[in-house]
């Protein structure tokens, strides 16, 4: 069996959790240490908390919320948003993250990951890449929490983290995220082939059957799910089961 992990993707903004439509539209959700704790006492296997304005206004701002997570919360969390340089890895695991994931800075800087990855350990960083399809068979690297366009490649982009040292590669799609109509299988189905490292398929979940269709058909490692959790649109229990059910290793 392949193993799988369930993801849960918490965005954050002025520390309330927020849900939009293609990264757009944010709407407050609830609180992000309820939500976190109430999804770790469901089985969620790991927690994404993503600052969603960090990048806007240069900053990270959720160390006051891991602290608080990790008094009950005993999963592996991520942080993201907003890092720019190696104090602000150094904050974030200190906060009592075990990884950090990386957008805008790995575009503008790519040796950013580098040095990120030697001085932490690869398995510590994350790359984090929002993607935007331009065209069939070619998808656009966003920054700025999915404002802005890089003209970089998605493609190109996986491989070269990869060999700058990401441990893992998070890749939102931009045009699912938020729709529940499903995840971008297109857009794993081109970038397995790609890497030799985790990969984690984030945007578009609805219930448990887009979870069972994506493992089906892409070769990623982990889903990571918002809407579908937050709205509670299917259960954590139901999408390990159906997993299960479908030949794949998932803790239950």
């Amino acid at each position: 069996m392949k193993h799988i992990r369930t993801i849960a993707r918490i965005d954050v903004k002025n520390e309330y959790a927020i849900k939009g439509i293609h990264l757009e539209g944010l709407r407050k959700v609830g609180d992000p240490n309820k939500l976190a704790k109430k999804y770790y006492r469901e089985g969620i296997d790991e927690i994404v908390f993503m600052d969603a304005v960090a990048s806007y206004y240069d900053r990270n701002n959720l160390s006051n919320i891991i602290k608080s997570a990790c008094e009950e919360v005993f999963i592996p969390i991520t942080v993201g948003g907003g890092l720019r340089n190696i104090n602000d890895i150094r904050n974030a695991l200190d906060s009592g993250a075990d990884k950090v994931a990386i957008n805008t800075q790995a575009i503008r800087e790519p040796e950013f990951i580098r040095e990120a990855s030697k001085i932490f350990g690869s398995q510590c960083i994350v790359a984090s890449i929002v993607a935007k399809k331009i065209e069939k068979g070619r998808w656009e690297a966003y920054i700025e929490n999915g404002r802005e366009p890089t003209g970089v490649d998605v493609i190109d982009w996986v491989q070269e983290l990869v060999v700058l040292g990401a441990g893992e590669i998070m890749v939102t799609s931009l045009d699912m995220e938020g729709t529940k109509k499903g995840f971008d299988i297109e857009l794993y189905q081109a970038i397995q082939s790609s890497v030799k490292v985790p990969l984690i398929a984030c945007g578009g979940m609805k219930t448990h059957q887009d979870a069972v269709e994506l493992i089906k058909n892409c070769e990623v490692d982990a889903l990571a799910m918002a809407s579908v959790l937050h709205y509670e649109l299917d259960s954590i229990a139901s999408i390990k089961n159906e997993l299960y059910n479908n030949g794949l290793d998932v803790r239950i």
